[in-house]
């Protein structure tokens, strides 16, 4: 099962490669990793979307939780939580293809932030699935080169990580 674990650490040189350490240690798989400073900038907030049943998610935050960096962890997976991810895609845009590719971006509430003569450079954000379904809707032939950076999320309501 998927999960998504966020947590708050010491922002300082090394605390990134000791959590991930942990993972590739243990033969655990890290789908995605985004770590950025929080509103405090000692501490950073670190979300990991990785797969594994809930024996193994309990194990992993148990772990987490004793590295010295680390000041709180959260599986926010086992409650109602608000996840966005952000792609740039750069598609092959020609001839009456280029209206097209406007239209289904425009539908997905997506961006062109670069045109040229033969392709554009197209921004969403959203759920996981959403961007997967743009990729389908657009068709893999005319994708050129495509960056995620994966989940970021938060716990709705009075979920919070301190």
């Amino acid at each position: 099962m998927r999960h998504i674990i966020s947590l708050l650490m010491v922002n300082e040189a090394g605390a990134l490669s000791r959590v991930a350490g942990l993972f590739s240690a243990r033969g655990y798989n890290i789908e995605s990793l985004t770590v950025a400073p929080t509103e405090d900038l000692t501490q950073s907030r670190m979300t990991i979307v990785t797969h594994g049943s809930d024996a193994v998610i309990e194990q992993i935050t148990k772990q987490l939780n004793k590295l010295i960096d680390v000041i709180a962890v959260m599986d926010l997976s086992e409650g109602e939580h608000i996840e966005r991810e952000l792609m740039l895609v750069k598609v092959r845009a020609e001839g009456n293809g280029r209206d097209e590719l406007k239209r289904l971006t425009d539908i997905f509430r997506g961006r062109i932030l670069d045109v040229s003569d033969h392709t554009y450079t197209i921004e969403l954000t959203g759920a996981r699935g959403k961007l997967d379904g743009f990729i389908e809707a657009i068709g893999h032939d005319l994708i050129l080169e495509t960056v995620r950076t994966g989940a970021s999320g938060v716990g709705r309501g009075n979920r919070i990580l301190k």
